[in-house]
């Protein structure tokens, strides 16, 4: 049975294997997919060893994703060169290629499970690490009019757009970067890609960054984002939180192992329903 899993520290709290089994079912396929807590500093150990017992894949979560990206013998796909990071691995015999799904499934949550379109909008990215480095790419690709980085570090947000200047004047994208305390008024959509949610803080923005019917995005699901996304309810703002990026992301990762799309809509659906069950 071909072999899938999820690498992360931590990775108990990880929806990743529900979904997978989720996705198996609806498309016939075979296989199985665990969620694998790696050491620190044990991350390309555990990839060999996945290599070695004949695993066919896995996603990378925190804190390894600019690592994998970073592997010998890695062939990355042009989104995950951009990013400098990848959530998504597919062995193949001796050949590791390297892909980031995390932008895709952020795009396609907010464009068809929340209907709200990207083209022409303003965006704040608030954020310039690796969750901001994976979803700034198929972002500037959607066609956004303006997109700007906000981040603790200016110059770390300054260096991430300087990346990806070429991409943003191809799509006719005004790109820009900033601090924290510069980010501006009256946004199309935020999107919080910052640690902010890790440590349960609600937005490390003013929240004149938001307006009436603003869409603000956590990239983080379940009580981590939960202070974000009430503080932007408490200021008018439509919420969202990061689990319908979650099978998106999945999704992309499914279709790149086993060559079929699942059905992520239907399954974010089911997953939704499922954690908002109260537990016996």
């Amino acid at each position: 049975m071909d072999r899938y899993g999820v690498m992360g520290n931590p990775v108990a709290h990880s929806k990743s294997p529900w979904i997978h089994a989720r996705f198996a079912q609806l498309t016939g396929q075979t296989l199985t997919y665990e969620a694998w807590l790696v050491p620190l500093d044990g991350f390309a150990s555990a990839v060999q060893a996945l290599r070695a017992k004949g695993g066919r894949g896995c996603n990378v979560t925190v804190p390894f994703k600019f690592e994998a990206a970073a592997l010998p013998g890695m062939r990355l796909s042009e989104r995950a060169t951009l990013a400098g990071a990848c959530n998504t691995l597919r062995l193949d015999g001796e050949s590791l290629f390297g892909d980031n799904t995390d932008g895709v499934g952020l795009v396609r949550d907010i464009t068809v499970n929340a209907g709200v379109p990207l083209a022409g909008r303003r965006i704040l990215l608030v954020g310039a690490g690796g969750a901001g480095a994976g979803v700034l790419g198929p972002l500037l690709q959607a066609g956004p009019a303006a997109l700007i980085i906000a981040n603790r570090s200016p110059d770390k947000a300054h260096a991430l757009a300087a990346r990806h200047a070429n991409l943003a004047r191809q799509h006719g994208v005004a790109l820009s970067a900033c601090g924290l305390d510069d980010v501006g008024t009256a946004y199309d959509i935020v999107i919080n890609a910052s640690a902010s949610s890790l440590t349960g803080k609600s937005a490390p923005i003013a929240p004149t960054a938001l307006r009436a019917g603003t869409l603000a995005c956590d990239l983080m699901y379940g009580p981590r984002a939960q202070a974000f996304l009430d503080w932007a309810r408490q200021h008018g703002a439509q919420a969202r939180d990061g689990l319908g990026m979650l099978v998106e992301q999945a999704a992309e990762s499914f279709s790149i192992w086993r060559g079929v799309m699942p059905p992520a809509s239907q399954v974010l659906s089911e997953l939704r329903a499922l954690l908002e069950t109260p537990q016996a």
